[in-house]
């Protein structure tokens, strides 16, 4: 069987992000990215065992979407990365903000 490579390209937000992985599976569990460091870590709803209970707010990265992936009306949506400014409820940036000062600096 001939050896195949693959690749992926990186979006300009996933700079300096860090992916933690299932030891066995190797799936991505969690990431942390460089704007809170290891303060804050985006789990991926669908490693957790009732994924339903935590429905998207929002689609990033629609750019590489599949075409049979249906975006219902109404939903927010980016083609790339989002500002979070603009998406994020005010008590998880406020949450954020907490954490922030707490982060080392290096």
């Amino acid at each position: 069987m001939a050896r195949s490579t693959s690749w992926r390209r990186r979006p300009r937000a996933a700079e300096g992000q860090k992916i933690s992985r299932c030891p066995h599976c190797r799936v991505a569990v969690w990431s942390n990215y460089a704007g809170a460091g290891d303060a804050v870590r985006f789990v991926r709803v669908g490693t957790l065992d009732e994924p339903d209970r935590l429905p998207p707010d929002i689609h990033i990265f629609t750019m590489s979407k599949q075409p049979w992936v249906a975006i219902p009306p109404g939903m927010p949506a980016t083609l790339d990365y989002y500002d979070r400014n603009a998406h994020w409820p005010k008590e998880s940036l406020e949450r954020r903000a907490a954490l922030l000062p707490a982060r080392p600096r290096h």
